[in-house]
C-alpha cells in the first residue's frame, strides 16, 4: 500500500498481494470501549480500562466523560489499543459541561450519552461533524421524552445537534423499539438507571448485548425475558448504583471481519487474529462466513474463554477458502450490521448469488452504505444490484483495480482496501484516513500481512 495526495485529497493505493500471512492484534472492541468509559463515569471511584480501542470515536467518548467532571487519564497500550484510568464522582456528582459535547463522527457517543444525560439534573448539547449531523435522532428523542427528559434537535427534532435537559428522577417505561437498534436499547436502559421503578426495552430481534453484560459485571441486575416467537425484553431497576471495576476490552470482531474476509477470498492466505471478542450477539459475521464455506478456526485466547467481565474471547485462524453465495434476512443484517459492506465483498468473490434483505438501516450510518458499497464494488467489477433495501450480488467476479471514493466512511475505506489485495492492478481509495475512526493501524497491518 502506498499513500499519495491528489488535488482532491489523500489517496491510499493498494496492489494485489501474492500471499497473506501474519498474526494480528486488533483494536479493542469499539462498542465495548464506549460503554466502558460511559459506565466508568456513572460509577463512583476508580475504573481501569485496558485494551480499549484508540480510534477517533472512542476518543470522543473519553472527551465527553472528562467534560462531565470525571478525571480521564490515557495509559499506554499495545498496537491500536490504549488504556484508561477514570476517576469519577459517580452519576450524582457529574457536572454540567462548560461547552458543547463533541461526539465527532460517533453516533454511539451521541445516542448512549443522550440516555445518560436524560437522567442528570443538567442541560447539555451533543454535536459532531457533518456526517454525524446527517444521522437521525428522533428514535432517541421519543422514548427519552416519554421518561420525562426534554430533548430538542434541528429540523423538527430529526437531526443533531441534540440538546438534552435532564430530569431526576425519570419515569420508568415499557418501550418497544420500532427497528432493531442496540444504541436505542442502550440509551433507554442507561436512562432507566435513573428512573423510579422498572424500565423495560423490547426488541423484535435480539441486538448486541454489551450494555447488559457490562451492567451485570458492575453490580446492576439486568433481566432478560425471551418469547417463543423471537422478541426479547430487557429490564433494569432504577436507583441501583454502578460499581467501578477493572476491565480488559477484547479485540473488535468488526475489525476482525476485514481480515476474515481477506483470508477467505485470497488464494494463498493464513491469518491469526488474537483475543477477538466472540459475543453471541456480535459473532454473526463469523457464522455467516462459515455458512459461505470459510475456513475459520476458533481457539481459546491464551487459555482463557472470556475477558473477566462476561465477554467471551477467542483466537481466530482464517485460511484460503472456496466461498458460495447465501441468503441473509433482516435478522442476519441486524446481527451483522457493521460487517455487511465487507460481506458484500466476500459475496462478489463467492460462487452463486447472494441476496441480502432488509438492510435499510445501512443508509443511516456514516454514509449511505448501501449506495456506497454498491458503487465501490461495481467500480471494481462486481455485479451488484440494489432493490430498495435489498442487495443482490452475482458472485464469481474477477475484480480489477479502480479509483473508489470511501465517502469518508471507515468501513467502506477498509472494505475497498481489502478488495485491493486480490484485484488486478492498483486500487486507489480516496479519503482513506476515515479508517482511523475505528482502526488507526489498519493500513500498517495491511502492509504487515502482505509481506
Amino acid at each position: 500500500m502506498t499513500a499519495s495526495t491528489a488535488s482532491e485529497g489523500p489517496v491510499a493505493r493498494v496492489r494485489a498481494s501474492a500471499r497473506l500471512r501474519g498474526d494480528l492484534r486488533l483494536p479493542g472492541d469499539k462498542s465495548i470501549s464506549h460503554r466502558a468509559l460511559i459506565l466508568a463515569a456513572l460509577a463512583a471511584g476508580e475504573s481501569r480500562i485496558d485494551g480499549a480501542g484508540d480510534g477517533a470515536d472512542v476518543r470522543s467518548t473519553a472527551g465527553i466523560v472528562a467534560a462531565l467532571g470525571a478525571t480521564v487519564e490515557r495509559l499506554p497500550g499495545v498496537g491500536s489499543t490504549v488504556g484508561y484510568r477514570v476517576v469519577s464522582p459517580g452519576a450524582d456528582g457529574l457536572r454540567e459541561p462548560a461547552g458543547i459535547l463533541d461526539c465527532g463522527n460517533s453516533g454511539t457517543s451521541l445516542r448512549l450519552m443522550s440516555g445518560v444525560l436524560a437522567g442528570l439534573p443538567l442541560t447539555a448539547t451533543l454535536d459532531g461533524d457533518d456526517s454525524l449531523r446527517r444521522r437521525p435522532v428522533a428514535r432517541i428523542i421519543e422514548p427519552l421524552r416519554s421518561m420525562g427528559a426534554a430533548l430538542h434537535a434541528r429540523r423538527n427534532d430529526s437531526l443533531p445537534p441534540l440538546t438534552v435537559v435532564g430530569r431526576t428522577p425519570l419515569r420508568a417505561i415499557d418501550y418497544t423499539t420500532p427497528v432493531p437498534s442496540a444504541q436505542v436499547k442502550s440509551a433507554v436502559l442507561l436512562a432507566g438507571l435513573r428512573a423510579e421503578g422498572r424500565t423495560t426495552v423490547r426488541e423484535a430481534v435480539a441486538t448486541r448485548d454489551h450494555t447488559e453484560r457490562m451492567l451485570r459485571a458492575r453490580g446492576v441486575p439486568v433481566e432478560r425475558a425471551d418469547t417463543p416467537d423471537g422478541p426479547v425484553a430487557w429490564t433494569v431497576q432504577g436507583g441501583v448504583a454502578v460499581d467501578a471495576i477493572a476491565e480488559r476490552v477484547p479485540g473488535d470482531v468488526s475489525a476482525a471481519a476485514f481480515w476474515l474476509v481477506a483470508g477467505a477470498i485470497h488464494p494463498d492466505a493464513e491469518l491469526v487474529l488474537h483475543d477477538v471478542g466472540v459475543n453471541p450477539t456480535r459473532r454473526a459475521v463469523i457464522d455467516i462466513l462459515r455458512s459461505m464455506g470459510a475456513d475459520i478456526e476458533e481457539r481459546p485466547a491464551g487459555g482463557r474463554a472470556d475477558d473477566g467481565a462476561g465477554e467471551p474471547v477467542a483466537d481466530l485462524v482464517v485460511r484460503s477458502s472456496t466461498l458460495r453465495g447465501v441468503e441473509l434476512g433482516p435478522a442476519d443484517v441486524a446481527a451483522a450490521i457493521d460487517e455487511i459492506p465487507v460481506l458484500c465483498l466476500a459475496a462478489a468473490i463467492a460462487s452463486g448469488t447472494t441476496v441480502i434483505r432488509g438492510a435499510g438501516e445501512l443508509r443511516h450510518k456514516e454514509s449511505d452504505r448501501i449506495a456506497g458499497t454498491a458503487a465501490g464494488l461495481r467500480a471494481l467489477g462486481a455485479r451488484i444490484e440494489i432493490d430498495r433495501d435489498d442487495l443482490h450480488i452475482e458472485g464469481g467476479t474477477a475484480l480489477h483495480g479502480a479509483i473508489i471514493d470511501s465517502l469518508d466512511d471507515h468501513r467502506l475505506a477498509m472494505t475497498f482496501a481489502i478488495a485491493g489485495l486480490i484485484a488486478a492492478g492498483e486500487t486507489a481509495i480516496a479519503r482513506p484516513g476515515s479508517a482511523a475512526v475505528s482502526y488507526p493501524g489498519f493500513f500498517d497491518d495491511l502492509e504487515r500481512v502482505r509481506a
